[in-house]
């Protein structure tokens, strides 16, 4: 890991750590980077608001960076440079945020201090079980096997059946004919076999060969470790950093940028 030299006292700084100027240099670099990049097409013109808005979401990025990187040193972390990026899934970047996910997927130091401040993060058991209520697949609707004169079947749930022929096969004897509303069938005892041009999916609701449902404990420790790390990252932010002028945070109000268009 290295750590972000101090600006020199005339130089352009990216921002403060702990009231220690640090350079704007990176900050140069990761835009150059970014419009030399293949998405290079994707981002705002030159010169413009959305373009200045850009800086400061990268600005963002790189100074949680030097954060994490200096709560690492602090606490003696092991923080390997070379390590892969670790891509989050859409739900996790959401949860973290972008400034956070961008920081989290780009630099091993923020995935460490993430990994220590939230260790001894758990979910309750409140959590878990509200989760599972939450995200637990709706019921299997009934089906009937039905069965029609002219060697036809299909499966129906009763419910979308006409009314009277629902009442006669729900009251008739199982693969016994019924005629109600100018409708024929029969509900039968088994399910007729599926065509051999259709085989039948693993994945179906309902199928015996459906995998099990996954614990959701890990789904959720994994959720509130997150939302541990956001909480402990603002505060850490709020205390140690200072924003300058041009740099501001992309989502202040107060900045010139900040406005929002039709």
């Amino acid at each position: 890991m290295t750590a972000i030299p101090p600006a020199p006292a005339d130089a352009p700084v990216l921002g403060l750590l702990d009231g220690r100027p640090l350079p704007r240099t990176g900050l140069d670099r990761r835009l150059a980077a970014l419009r030399t990049g293949p998405r290079a097409s994707a981002l705002p013109r030159p010169g413009s608001g959305e373009d200045r808005q850009l800086a400061r979401w990268v600005a963002q990025v790189l100074l949680t960076e030097a954060l994490c990187e200096a709560v690492a040193a602090e606490r003696g972390l092991s923080v390997l440079p070379e390590a892969a990026h670790d891509r989050l899934d859409q739900q996790a970047a959401v949860e973290l945020g972008s400034v956070t996910a961008a920081a989290y997927e780009g630099s091993a130091a923020v995935r460490a201090v993430h990994e220590a401040v939230t260790a001894a993060v758990a979910p309750t058991a409140e959590e878990v079980a509200h989760y599972f209520a939450m995200t637990r697949p709706a019921a299997t609707p009934t089906v009937w096997h039905l069965a029609f004169p002219d060697g036809g079947t299909c499966g129906a749930d009763p419910a979308t059946l006409p009314l009277a022929l629902a009442e006669a096969l729900r009251t008739a004897a199982p693969d016994t004919w019924v005629t109600a509303g100018g409708w024929t069938a029969a509900r039968r005892t088994t399910p007729p076999d599926p065509p051999t041009d259709r085989p039948a999916r693993p994945d179906q609701p309902g199928r015996p060969d459906r995998p099990d449902r996954p614990d959701p404990a890990a789904t959720v420790l994994a959720a509130v470790r997150r939302a541990a790390f956001v909480r402990w990252l603002d505060h850490a932010r709020a205390t140690r950093l200072t924003l300058v002028p041009g740099l501001e945070h992309p989502g202040d109000p107060a900045q010139p940028d900040n406005h929002h268009r039709h």
